[in-house]
C-alpha cells in the first residue's frame, strides 16, 4: 500500500486493488440496539398473529393453496388463514446460520449468526455517471457494474442486476444477464422470481458454472432471490412460483414485505411494522411447507411516504427506527434478517450520504445479516449511480473497520513508546508509528485527508468528482474470474440453446 504522503500523486494512478482493504466478511461485535421492549415486541409479534389468523392473507396460486392446507392453513377462496401454533411449528425448521457458497469455494459466505453481507445495488431502471447523466438502463452498464462489484472487496454479492438491461429483450435478459453475472463475476448470484421458467434457467446455469451435480446443488445454497409480498396481504404467482422452484431445491429466498407507512401499510410505525411481520411470516412459514429446513431469510423494508406528494421516503428517522426492530423480531423467531442501504436523494450529494448513513446505521445495529443495495443506490432506488457506488463502499469498509476489535495488549497500549516520545514530543517518527501506521488505521480510497495548502488540482476536485475518477479505476482493474474451460463450453452451450429456442413466454 502507498504511504500516506503519496495521497495526492494516486489520484493520477490508483491501484484500487492494492488500496481497498482485503475480502473479509465482517461480524457484529456488538449486541444490536432494541427499540422497542420485550413487551412492545411481544404486543406486535402478538398483533401479527391476529391478522394471519384472522383476516388471513391472499396466496393466488393453486399450487401453494394445496400445499398450505395440506399442511394445516384454513383456505377459502384465495385467502388462507394461519392458526399460530402453525407458525411457530414451521418457523421451528428454518436454519439460522448455513453456508451460500460461491461459484468459487473461495467466495463462500456465512449467512446468519454474527456474519454480515453486503450487496451492491439491485434493480433500477437508470444509470448515471461516468460523465454521463441520467440514462435507460443498458447492458453496456449492467456489466460495467456487475465488473465494480467483483473489483471492490466491500462488495460480497452480487444481489441482482445493478441496473436494468433494457436492451436485452425480456424473454431472453435472464439468461444473457446471468451469463453476464456469471462470467464477469464469480461472487454468489441471484435469480429474478419473475416466472417458473426463469428460475429454472437460472438454477441450471449456476449449477453448470460450479461444475456440481445435481445432488451437490441441492446441499449446498448458492444462489438467492428476493421474495416480496404484494402489500397489503397478498403473495402473488409469480412469487409463489419463485419460493416453489427456489426452495424446492434448498436455495435461499429472503422474503420481503415492502411496507410504506401511509399508503400500503398503517401510518403509524407499529402498525406497519405489524403488517411486515405479518406477511413475513406468513412467507417464511410457506418456504418451509414446500421443504423443511430450506434456507430463508427475514427481510424488512417498511418504511414511510411523503405524505404531501405520495413518494416513498428512504432513510429517515422512521426507516431507522423500523430497521432495529426488523432484527428484534428476526432474532426473536432465530431467522437471518436482511435491511438495507437506501436514500431518496436525485444526485451524489449530501442528502444521499447522510440518508444512506442513516440506514446502514439501522441495518448494522439492527442486526442485519444481508445488507441488500449496499452500493450505488439513488433516487429511492430508480437510479444506480457509479460514483455513489464507490463512495458507499468505502462507507461499509468504514463500518467493517468500525466493527473490528479493539486490540488491546501489551504492544497496542504503548506505554514504551508514550516514554520513548516523553512530554511535548509527537509520535509521527516513532518507531512504535513506523511499525504499524501503513496497517493500523482505515485509509479511504474516496476521501483525501490532506490540508488545503497542499492540495494540488486533483485534491480540489469534489467528493463525486473524485468518486468518478475511481470508479474509472475500478473498471480498468477488472479482470474476468477464471472459470473451468469444460464449465464455460456447456454455460455457453445452454445459453445459445436457450436463447434460439426464445427463452420465456412474454407479451410484448
Amino acid at each position: 500500500m502507498a504511504k500516506r504522503g503519496d495521497r495526492s500523486k494516486r489520484l493520477k494512478t490508483r491501484d484500487p486493488v492494492a488500496e481497498q482493504p482485503p475480502w473479509e466478511q465482517p461480524r457484529m461485535r456488538f449486541d444490536p440496539l432494541r427499540a422497542v421492549s420485550e413487551d412492545e415486541l411481544e404486543a406486535i409479534h402478538l398483533a401479527s398473529l391476529e391478522v394471519l389468523s384472522t383476516t388471513g392473507i391472499d396466496f393466488l396460486d393453486d399450487t401453494a393453496r394445496t400445499q398450505l392446507a395440506q399442511a394445516g392453513a384454513t383456505v377459502v377462496g384465495d385467502r388462507v388463514k394461519f392458526d399460530p401454533a402453525l407458525i411457530e411449528t414451521l418457523l421451528a425448521t428454518v436454519p439460522p446460520q448455513f453456508t451460500l457458497h460461491g461459484r468459487e469455494p473461495h467466495r463462500d459466505l456465512t449467512f446468519g449468526g454474527d456474519h454480515i453481507i453486503y450487496t451492491s445495488v439491485a434493480s433500477p431502471p437508470f444509470v448515471t455517471g461516468l460523465g454521463r447523466g441520467r440514462r435507460d438502463g443498458n447492458r453496456v452498464d449492467y456489466c460495467n457494474l456487475i465488473k465494480m462489484g467483483q473489483v471492490l472487496n466491500a462488495v460480497h454479492t452480487v444481489a441482482g442486476y445493478p441496473v436494468e438491461p433494457m436492451d436485452l429483450h425480456p424473454s431472453v435478459r435472464h439468461l444473457e444477464a446471468t451469463h453476464d453475472m456469471l462470467t464477469l463475476s464469480d461472487k454468489v448470484p441471484f435469480v429474478y422470481s419473475l416466472g417458473r421458467q426463469r428460475n429454472r434457467d437460472v438454477l441450471e446455469m449456476v449449477r453448470i458454472a460450479r461444475g456440481v451435480d445435481d445432488a451437490t446443488f441441492e446441499l449446498e445454497p448458492c444462489l438467492y432471490s428476493v421474495i416480496n409480498a404484494s402489500t397489503p396481504l397478498r403473495y402473488d404467482a409469480p412469487m409463489l412460483h419463485g419460493i416453489q422452484e427456489m426452495s424446492s431445491r434448498n436455495q435461499l429466498i429472503i422474503i420481503t414485505p415492502f411496507t410504506l407507512a401511509g399508503a400500503m401499510a398503517p401510518v403509524t410505525v407499529a402498525g406497519a411494522l405489524v403488517l411486515q411481520n405479518a406477511e413475513a411470516l406468513a412467507g417464511i412459514a410457506y418456504t418451509q411447507v414446500v421443504r423443511p429446513g430450506a434456507p430463508v431469510a427475514y427481510g424488512g423494508f417498511t418504511s414511510n411516504v411523503d405524505m404531501r406528494s405520495g413518494s416513498p421516503a428512504f432513510g429517515t428517522p422512521e426507516y431507522w427506527k423500523a430497521c432495529l426492530v426488523g432484527g428484534q423480531l428476526a432474532r426473536r423467531y432465530e431467522v437471518p434478517y436482511r435491511s438495507s442501504n437506501v436514500n431518496a436523494s436525485n444526485s451524489v450529494d449530501a442528502q444521499s450520504a447522510y440518508e444512506s448513513m442513516i440506514a446502514i446505521w439501522g441495518a448494522v445495529m439492527g442486526g442485519a445479516n444481508l445488507l441488500l443495495h449496499g452500493t450505488g443506490w439513488l433516487e429511492g432506488g430508480l437510479l444506480t449511480s457509479y460514483e455513489k457506488f464507490v463512495i458507499d463502499a468505502d462507507i461499509l469498509n468504514m463500518v467493517t473497520e468500525m466493527l473490528r476489535p479493539i486490540a488491546v495488549d501489551d504492544a497496542t497500549l504503548a506505554v514504551e513508546a508514550i516514554a520513548e516520545v516523553g512530554p511535548a514530543g509527537h509520535f509521527f517518527g516513532s518507531t512504535h508509528t513506523q511499525e504499524r501506521y501503513a496497517t493500523e488505521h482505515f485509509q479511504p480510497m474516496v476521501s483525501r485527508w490532506s490540508n488545503f495548502e497542499s492540495w494540488d488540482e486533483s485534491g480540489r476536485l469534489e467528493a463525486h468528482q473524485r468518486a468518478e475518477q475511481l470508479a474509472n479505476d475500478v473498471l480498468a482493474a477488472h479482470v474476468d474470474p477464471p472459470m473451468a474451460a469444460e464449465r464455460r463450453a456447456e454455460l455457453d452451450e445452454f445459453v445459445e440453446r436457450r436463447v434460439a429456442e426464445g427463452g420465456v413466454a412474454t407479451d410484448y
